[in-house]
């Protein structure tokens, strides 16, 4: 059996196959999804959903099983991008779980949890109780409820491309796009989202394979985005689009090949927002970046900080019916799309922005991220609590800082501002620093840096 301790995250469930997840646990995870999330809610049918991965279809039909054996219908909507999947939540509403590992490599699987209207389920809206449930009924499984739930397939690829189309319409001059769906999700979403527009799609690795044969799903690494750089420049391009592996989250690049920041990206986009909502909130999560709330003040809009994790985010928008949501990983938050968070609706806003106009994408972002960002540096301590308070002291009493512990420690000075903050299942703390100058954010990074070394 696999370990049911170690494969639940703070959003979701994720281990390396079979060792940690296999498909005895699966079901066991279905089972309890469906007992503890969806029958508590009324819904008596719940949608599944899965990736490319090799172990994927057999993960999820022994989780689509687990639904029913509460009694409890499924709805198979099959091969799926996790976006799709939060669609067919919102547009079927009903609870519903995509099987998948996003950017991991090949050798681990997931699943994603949501409830109807793609409310997300996380450790503290339900995910813990699932976790509970799956552990108990490994040592004594329950028995089946009579009737036992049905099955049906259903396809929402077009309802999703033809939603998605009438939130971001593309009008105005043709565009040549690079896309590099990296063997993952978007090779199935992508042609039925661009298909359509008057666009020439240049695609990149759109065959689904989950062994990844030429890079990781994971475009926030630099070295997965080369071949989509060199695309761009060799076929004269306006834009690359990247995507994960299960198409949730958009990443650019202009077209002299330099990669667009998801700061500068978000902040476009929560641009294009106001504009059709003044006056909106905008949640951005701590580490989103200056530029994103900067934008958001420029143009009349209200930012809202929240911590790291997508389900923080969509709880805020929910909370403050923020129209737009940015996170710096790449994922960007949609109140019109059920709050949830879409990759294929982020590339959509980034295409309408360069086809409504005769700039190129270099040009029209130059000013949306004046800000030099060290990136994620994770660092491995001993202890999480105790390193953060003594870097936390070696700024204590500094006039020209200010301080706060809404995810970690938050240090922020007029040009300059940084975030450590705890991994949520590893002793690791994850650095990111950013500043008006490259000079100035080496300093403050290796500063911190050298600071954590001395405490372990």
């Amino acid at each position: 059996m696999a370990d049911l301790d170690a494969i639940f995250k703070a959003y979701d469930v994720r281990g390396v196959v079979p060792d940690q997840l296999d498909a005895a646990a699966a079901g066991l995870i279905g089972r309890a999804f469906a007992e503890e999330i969806c029958r508590p809610d009324g819904a008596t049918e719940a949608v599944v959903g899965h990736d490319m991965r090799q172990s994927s279809p057999s993960l999820a039909a022994a989780f689509a099983a687990g639904v029913r054996d509460a009694g409890v219908a499924v709805r198979w909507i099959g091969l799926a991008s996790t976006d799709e999947v939060y669609f067919a939540a919102g547009h079927l509403d009903l609870p519903a779980a995509v099987v998948t590992a996003s950017h991991n490599p090949s050798t681990y699987n997931g699943i994603k949890l949501c409830r109807a209207k793609a409310v997300p389920v996380g450790a503290d809206s339900g995910l813990r109780a699932v976790q509970q449930r799956s552990r108990e009924w490994s040592e004594q499984p329950p028995p089946s409820r009579s009737p036992r739930g049905r099955c049906v397939a259903r396809d929402v690829l077009a309802a999703y491309a033809d939603c998605l189309h009438a939130l971001v319409p593309v009008k105005g001059r043709p565009l040549r796009v690079v896309a590099d769906a990296g063997n993952g999700m978007a090779g199935l979403t992508a042609p039925a989202v661009f298909g359509p527009l008057d666009i020439d799609v240049l695609p990149l690795y759109f065959e689904l394979d989950g062994s990844f044969p030429h890079h990781e799903p994971n475009p926030l690494h630099p070295a997965n985005l080369r071949d989509l750089q060199a695309e761009v420049v060799r076929s004269g391009a306006d834009v690359g689009l990247a995507f994960d592996g299960d198409a949730d989250r958009c990443f650019a690049v202009d077209e002299t090949g330099r990669p667009v920041s998801p700061a500068a990206l978000g902040s476009l986009i929560a641009v294009r927002e106001l504009d059709r909502r003044p006056g909106s909130h905008v949640v951005h999560n701590l580490i989103a970046g200056r530029a994103v709330r900067d934008a958001i003040l420029a143009h009349g809009g209200v930012p809202v900080r929240t911590p790291v994790g997508h389900a923080l985010i969509k709880r805020a928008m929910a909370d403050t019916d923020a129209v737009f949501g940015a996170e710096h990983s790449g994922h960007f938050y949609f109140r019109d799309f059920w709050y949830a968070d879409c990759g294929m609706l982020a590339a959509l806003h980034l295409l309408a922005a360069l086809a409504g106009q005769e700039r190129s994408l270099s040009s029209l972002v130059a000013d949306l991220d004046p800000y030099v960002a060290s990136g994620e540096v994770n660092v491995s301590v001993d202890d999480n609590d105790r390193v953060l308070s003594l870097i936390e002291r070696s700024f204590v009493g500094r006039s020209d800082v200010t301080i706060d512990r809404l995810d970690g420690l938050t240090v922020t000075a007029a040009d300059w501002w940084l975030n450590l903050r705890p991994s949520n299942t590893e002793p690791m703390l994850r650095l990111n620093v950013e500043a008006e100058s490259a000079p100035q954010m080496e300093r403050m990074r290796d500063f911190v840096l050298t600071q954590v070394r001395r405490t372990t």
